[in-house]
């Protein structure tokens, strides 16, 4: 009875450990956005040098997850995650210091603390829960789309009753790194978290693999779509009449659909013989919404609702996919680094992209034709990433 009580014990420290970590993956990131203007008053930043504050971390992802691997070889998944959480934190106040480069040094650091969260918490899942993948998905990516979305909604408010303004406001992040530091340390000083000999299987690259690519591709293109939208939705909808203030709320009711498909779709999927038709469908359905923003620009709450669900669906499915197309924790974290790498590194292209077009054509159009082409490729691929296949089953 004893050992089965500590054993229940410890499953509940080790979900609530891998949720804090979920819940520490986007909310450095969410909270900038809407202090971008304050930021740059402040720093005297060009729109330029703005934007690349905005992607830097995303850069730093596509840099830095191929290592994430190696590391974790050497150091243990749960040692790794230690560290990462701490120097989240670090970069997280060294952001917010008065000092000269820091804003730029700390954006980098904490970029690559969330790469570890970010490949790392799939293998996890893969290892310690291999007959609850779904469900665990399920909590994983729900916390981390509701504290972004959280962490984004309260940044200006904190920022205006805060002392130090936007700077106070990004660094109160930090505590949330430092509480998941702390629940995380019995994982990582425990005996399973030394390195171990991965197995044969682990040794063969994903990046040979066209099922990987697949997986890759459909990572990237849904980041692509995504990232697109949390950029330039708003401006589009001014420009057709919505007011600032409804267009902002219309982008919380997007994030909180996509919350919703973040939630359920892992256990749908998990039922299923294979994915493509959610893949496919949730390309579709994105492709669907793009188009009615195109044509239906005054009905823009009913396209919000739309991309909302959409987003939601292919989202969730990409970090599935890490966990489902991998044979074991190794496998998952090895394409896991492949897929964010190429995949941020494409998405970063997205927004600035979108906006070119439109400064080129003076018009929305051609900027949604193509935003609307790359989610029928998304389909398309679809229709590989969610076959039930593993990467070392198809090479």
């Amino acid at each position: 009875m004893a050992d089965t009580r500590a054993t229940t014990a410890r499953r509940v420290l080790l979900i609530a450990g891998i949720l804090l970590v979920a819940a520490n993956l986007r909310g450095a990131l969410t909270s900038v956005g809407p202090l971008l203007e304050m930021i740059r008053r402040s720093e005297g930043l060009s729109a330029g040098q703005a934007g690349l504050l905005s992607a830097l971390p995303l850069l730093t992802f596509a840099v830095f997850s191929p290592q994430v691997t190696r590391l974790a070889r050497l150091v243990g998944m749960e040692r790794l995650t230690w560290y990462a959480l701490l120097t989240l934190a670090l970069g997280i106040v060294l952001r917010s210091v008065p000092v000269t480069g820091m804003l730029w040094a700390g954006t980098v650091l904490l970029g690559m603390s969330i790469s570890v969260g970010n490949v790392l918490i799939p293998a996890l899942l893969k290892r310690d829960f291999p007959d609850r993948v779904a469900p665990m998905t399920s909590l994983y990516s729900a916390t981390m789309s509701v504290v972004g979305a959280i962490v984004s909604g309260l940044a200006v408010p904190l920022a205006g009753v805060l002392p130090g303004g936007w700077r106070t406001a990004l660094g109160c992040v930090a505590g949330l790194a430092l509480i998941a530091f702390a629940i995380w340390t019995p994982h990582a000083l425990g005996r399973q978290a030394r390195p171990v000999e991965p197995p044969s299987s682990a040794t063969r690259t994903p990046w040979r693999s066209a099922l990987a690519w697949q997986v890759t591709a459909y990572m990237g293109l849904q980041s692509f779509g995504f990232y697109i939208v949390l950029s330039w939705f708003p401006a589009i909808m001014n420009d057709n009449g919505t007011s600032e203030a409804n267009s902002g709320w219309l982008m919380m009711l997007l994030q909180v659909l996509g919350v919703t498909m973040s939630a359920s779709i892992p256990l749908v999927a998990n039922k299923m013989r294979d994915q493509r038709l959610l893949a496919t469908g949730g390309s579709l359905l994105s492709a669907a919404g793009y188009l009615g923003m195109l044509l239906a620009p005054g009905l823009a709450v009913l396209w919000v609702v739309v991309v909302g669900l959409a987003s939601g669906i292919c989202f969730v499915l990409a970090l599935l996919f890490f966990t489902l197309r991998a044979e074991d924790s190794f496998g998952a974290a090895a394409l896991s680094g492949m897929a964010q790498s190429i995949g941020y590194l494409f998405a970063t292209t997205g927004p600035v992209l979108f906006g070119s077009l439109h400064d080129w054509t003076s018009s929305w159009s051609l900027p949604l034709t193509v935003l609307m082409t790359a989610a029928l490729v998304q389909a398309s691929i679809g229709l590989g990433a969610g076959r039930n296949l593993t990467v070392n089953q198809f090479v």
